[in-house]
């Protein structure tokens, strides 16, 4: 159910446009002045916000302004019997979506709730949509780890050497990979992506170097593989340690000769491809245990990055706390929650066995759970085990 707050110093204004709405199936909230409709504001999230322009203590226009330092998505619709063009021109000026004479036309009214409720969401959404298709997220922390990742990554991104990225799963290798592509002279090419351990033994050749029509039973048509796909680019090869020995041999010629064959196919295709690689394994015990290939560990490993685990580099916690804290209340369209010192350090003490991914769900958790702000009660009981 939309939530509208109605902020007008005249109770019989405030009664009847509460009467309608909650009529039309509206959840209403009402303030006397500006000053205690700009508490509510803050308090709670609003679909709609309909506020007078002549009110005590905080006038609408005021309002106006500090609401939209505070949260500038919300859409206001102004309302007012002393109003003239001027003041409707400057309303809208100050971030007002609409301007309503009183006393306001109720067709007029409701459309123009309804009108601004599709704009809100709309804004919502491409908000979220840019944040997805943006191409690289931060890499958020300042401990002695990361600072050694950042500057690993200013030194090898400019140059083509390989690269083997090693860390416990959700640590943010991936993110890595990314960023060395970003920083690469090849950032304008394709970085393609493959989870080595999501793809089927018996599928692996066919989605890294394609297949020709008729190869095997389901081809149907020719298939362009990954390393095609990310010609002039980056090719980034997550979890490769779950690689079939088959698929290890065709990835170590491509490796070596810069060519690839299709399944089926007798003709090479030259490929310029840069390899990153990714694992949670120890790749040599691998090797030890006939399961991985040495020369391609050699091929793959010229430079090695390890991310530590969020147990090993707890001090970056409240950064990560307050990034995700920002990204989730743009991806819900709601003001972002403060969360107490002592809420923070209980998430330090805590095991992480799951890392960054772990923590990003927790605090997305304690997003939907807690009242107004995160507090340490709210970690106790929600995230802590009992």
């Amino acid at each position: 159910m939309a939530e509208i707050l109605i902020i007008d110093d005249e109770r019989a204004i405030r009664k009847t446009l509460t009467e309608i709405l909650s009529f039309e199936g509206y959840k209403i909230d009402e303030a006397p002045d500006g000053e205690e409709g700009l508490k509510k504001y803050k308090d709670k999230t609003y679909d709609v916000v309909l506020c007078d322009i002549k009110m005590p203590r905080l006038d609408g226009i005021e309002f106006l302004q500090k609401a939209g330092e505070f949260n500038p998505d919300i859409p206001i619709i102004m309302i007012s019997g002393h109003g003239n063009i001027e003041t409707a021109v400057e309303a809208v000026k100050k971030g007002a979506y609409d301007y309503i004479s009183k006393p306001p036309d109720l067709n007029r009214l409701l459309i123009t709730i309804r009108n601004a409720m599709e704009r809100s969401s709309l804004v919502t959404e491409t908000k979220v949509l840019k944040r997805r298709v943006s191409r690289v997220q931060e890499m958020i922390g300042e401990s002695g780890p990361m600072k050694k990742i950042r500057d690993t990554i200013e030194k090898v991104a400019p140059t083509e050497a390989r690269i083997l990225i090693t860390g416990e799963n959700g640590v943010g290798k991936e993110l890595v990979a990314r960023w060395i592509h970003e920083k690469s002279n090849r950032s304008e090419g394709p970085l393609v992506e493959v989870n080595c351990a999501a793809i089927p033994s018996e599928l692996i050749e066919s989605e890294l170097f394609g297949h020709e029509k008729g190869s095997f039973t389901s081809a149907i048509k020719q298939r362009i593989g990954k390393f095609e796909q990310a010609n002039g680019g980056t090719l980034f090869l997550d979890e490769i340690g779950d690689m079939s020995p088959n698929a290890q041999a065709k990835v170590l010629r491509a490796l070596q000769e810069g060519k690839i064959t299709r399944v089926g196919a007798d003709k090479d295709i030259n490929v310029d491809v840069r390899v990153i690689a990714a694992t949670n394994k120890d790749l040599l015990k691998e090797v030890d245990n006939k399961t991985f290939r040495l020369d391609l560990y050699h091929r793959l490993s010229v430079i090695l990055i390890h991310v530590p685990s969020l147990n090993d580099r707890k001090d970056d916690i409240p950064l990560l706390v307050d990034q995700f804290l920002e990204d989730i209340s743009a991806d819900y369209g709601s003001a972002k929650k403060s969360i107490d010192p002592e809420a923070i350090k209980l998430l330090q003490q805590y095991n992480w066995t799951g890392n960054i991914r772990e923590l990003r769900n927790v605090v997305e958790r304690l997003v939907i759970l807690s009242g107004k702000g995160i507090t340490a009660e709210d970690v106790r009981s929600y995230v802590l085990p009992k």
